[in-house]
């Protein structure tokens, strides 16, 4: 067994051991399974014929049941006699149809009789007389037509009384026929029994049958009515699987249904495969041990012994060592290819290594110059700040040191704000979480704004900035806040890497469908390398030990991936170190709408000069929240109101028309949410901002508060700095 020839045939006759059980195993289950779908489909067969005769015997007993609602039948025997011979020649199912008078005279009959007859002693007639219903009767030998028939009986009740009984009787042989389109197989029978065991029907032959009681163990199972079918022995010897079923609900009849198909026959089919299957397992075995013994060498055993070979030769270092073998579709041919293939793939990935080894050192290097600059800027602002509360402190509101000092906490703060804001922008672009709110706008007004908010870095450094931006509107489809953002960080990219009283120039023209903003300086430059990776994130030029400008390689990326989603692009170039840089921003041109000015957003009619004073409204029922609140926006400048319940608020609001209303969610009166929704509803307050002030910070609350009309949502206890910014926008646009 040490041979791969022997572990083969060993491995077949593992494999076709568990085939050899589960044939027999599968034999049986299939015997059993063939049995089983032989009941299931013999006792469906026998249900079928079963509601046949049923609905045949339903029709019997809404024909009589039709015929008792006629007045006339009881008066006029002739009358009557012709009626109901109207009625069976109508439905030639039946052989006679007649009237029974309480006596057991039959005085009204389709069928003329010789004499008078009298059916007393029929049980038919007296259990519908005694029952008041349909009767369907056990086997009789019509005495009027002289035909093995089956009487189907209906009392005829007036006044809540029965004052006659109709009859129709159906002959057998009709009966038969309803049951013509069950197929049986040779050698099955199908019997239809009354009540009392006496036979209706039988196929085949069904004459010789009619009137003759069922053997007493057919009788005895009838009785019992099982619901799957049994195996018994007939008089005839052949054992036969019977399936027995009920003719309609016992209100029609009491007559059974039997089919018994032969047990041998459902049986032989499966039998037969069981054979089959037998004698091809005993073959397959065969081929298989000779397949393994033979043909394992020579289509196997070689090729593997080539593979473990070249395999070898790999693995000592020989890379370019081949296995020489013919491709084929087969699974040997495909491990020869990727062996070969894989070869080639360790010679390509050796020399591949050495460059991704220095790659990768160079990233490392990266990162942990990345982690020191920004743990270093990260202490920059704190030391002044943590000096400028030592000298408040020591100050004693001595008012130019306090000044001073607020200066360097305000200018420090704003710093590490500027930074902050940069890694959060970068971390929510770079995961598809900003959504522009484009609009036409003036490209001019985008670098005025950009311009602006870079000044102060120009100023402090003594550089001269250059415009030269046209006459003729410049326009796009765009964020106006983000777009300032890209030209900003370009500005002040700039103003850093330019030494002090250096020239920036930024440049602006249309180019066909194209809008093409240039910002260039004659600072320090890049060297080929760094621009192919400067719009890489934490990528930036090499400067000073100091420091002195900060931050964190993110600008450039920033703006890179906000001009990609405004569907343009941005490129930069260097003539190389210490000739200066410039970028180009190149954006989709836009016809302006003639409404749009300069600044992107439709004029205002009626401008006024707005102060910068704005009434407050403060709803809370925590007066302790609500009084610190407004001494925070008194001391801000602005006029305050304070309400501790929504209608006081409403009272204060009709009052004094607030401009900005802080409201608590949970009021003890009604919600913050139904107040913000009344003070939409009030003239006063139809335009002011409401924000809302809560301790509920779950993300769907703020989604509820927002959707009724709240403008802003602060989660308590409040960010003041934030509260600050919000109140320094609000001021120009609100207030009046």
């Amino acid at each position: 067994m040490n041979s791969l020839r022997g572990r083969l045939i060993l491995l077949v006759a593992l494999a076709i051991t568990p085939m050899a059980a589960m044939t027999v195993l599968t034999g049986l289950r299939e015997r059993e399974h063939a049995i089983e779908v032989a009941r299931e489909n013999l006792q469906r067969v026998a249900n079928l014929a079963a509601a046949n005769e049923a609905q045949s015997i339903e029709g019997a007993r809404q024909i009589l049941r039709d015929l008792s609602s006629i007045p006339d039948l009881l008066g006029n025997q002739e009358d009557c006699s012709v009626l109901l011979s109207d009625i069976l020649s109508k439905n030639t199912d039946y052989v006679n149809f007649g009237l029974i008078q309480l006596n057991g005279d039959v005085t009204c009959s389709a069928v003329a009789s010789v004499g008078l007859v009298n059916l007393a002693d029929r049980v038919h007639f007296r259990r519908a007389v005694a029952e008041r219903r349909f009767i369907a009767g056990s086997y009789v030998f019509g005495r009027v037509i002289g035909r093995h028939t089956i009487n189907l009986t209906y009392p005829v009740i007036k006044s809540d009384t029965v004052v006659a009984v109709l009859f129709a009787a159906m002959d057998l042989v009709e009966l038969d026929k309803f049951v013509l389109d069950v197929q049986l197989s040779p050698g099955s029978v199908l019997w239809t029994v009354d009540g009392e065991g006496t036979i209706i029907s039988r196929r085949p032959d069904p004459a010789a049958w009619f009137g003759k009681p069922i053997t007493p163990q057919l009788r005895q199972a009838a009785a019992l009515l099982p619901k799957v079918p049994i195996v018994l022995t007939d008089d005839d010897g052949v054992e036969r699987l019977y399936a027995f079923a009920r003719v309609g609900k016992p209100d029609i009849s009491d007559y059974t249904v039997m089919i018994g198909i032969p047990y041998e026959e459902i049986v032989a089919a499966a039998t037969r495969d069981q054979l089959i299957a037998i004698v091809g397992l005993v073959a397959t075995i065969t081929l298989a041990l000779l397949a393994a013994w033979f043909g394992g060498d020579v289509l196997i055993v070689r090729r593997v012994q080539t593979l473990a070979s070249t395999a070898d030769r790999i693995a000592s270092g020989s890379l370019d060592t081949r296995t020489g073998m013919r491709y084929e579709n087969e699974e040997i041919s495909r491990l020869a290819r990727s062996l070969d293939e894989m070869a080639q793939a360790l010679q390509k990935k050796e020399l591949e290594r050495d460059a991704a080894a220095a790659s990768l050192q160079a990233a490392d290097r990266r990162k942990d110059e990345f982690l020191a600059m920004l743990a270093h800027e990260l202490r920059n602002p704190l030391a002044p700040i943590s000096s400028g509360a030592q000298v408040l402190r020591m100050a004693h509101a001595d008012n130019p040191a306090v000044a001073r000092t607020a200066e360097i906490i305000a200018r420090q703060v704003e710093h590490m704000t500027r930074l902050i804001d940069d890694l959060l922008d970068v971390s929510r672009v770079t995961r598809g979480l900003v959504k522009l709110n484009r609009q036409p706008l003036d490209l001019r007004s985008v670098v005025e704004d950009a311009v602006e908010q870079a000044y102060p870095l120009f100023k402090s450094k003594r550089q001269q900035l250059e415009l030269d931006i046209p006459d003729t509107p410049m326009g796009i489809n765009a964020d106006h806040k983000r777009m300032v953002q890209v030209v900003a960080n370009l500005l002040n990219n700039a103003a850093k890497y330019t030494q002090e009283y250096g020239h920036i120039r930024v440049t602006l023209q249309r180019d066909g469908a194209v809008v093409r903003l240039v910002v260039a300086d004659d600072g320090i430059g890049m060297a080929p390398e760094l621009v192919t990776r400067v719009f890489e994130l934490f990528t930036q030029a090499e400067r000073t030990s100091d420091r002195s400008q900060g931050g964190l390689g993110l600008g450039l990326a920033l703006a890179r991936t906000l001009v990609t989603l405004h569907g343009g692009s941005v490129r930069a170039e260097s003539p190389g170190l210490e000739q200066g840089s410039s970028f180009t921003v190149e954006l989709p041109y836009e016809e302006l709408p003639a409404a749009v000015p300069p600044g992107g957003t439709a004029p205002t009619p009626d401008t006024e000069r707005r102060p910068g004073r704005l009434r407050c409204l403060v709803v809370d029922d925590n007066i302790d929240a609500a009084q610190t609140l407004a001494l925070f926006l008194e001391a801000a400048g602005h006029d305050v109101y304070v309400a501790h319940r929504a209608a006081e608020g409403l009272e204060l609001a009709r009052a004094h028309a607030p401009q900005v209303c802080f409201l608590d969610i949970g009021l003890p009166d009604i919600d913050g949410n139904q107040l913000a929704q009344r003070l939409r509803a009030l003239p006063q307050t139809a335009q002011a901002q409401l924000i809302a002030v809560t301790g509920y910070g779950r993300k769907e609350d703020q989604e509820r508060s927002i959707a009724v009309g709240f403008d802003h949502y602060f989660v308590k206890p409040m960010d003041t700095t934030k509260l600050v910014n919000l109140l320094s926008v609000l001021m120009p646009e609100t207030a009046h």
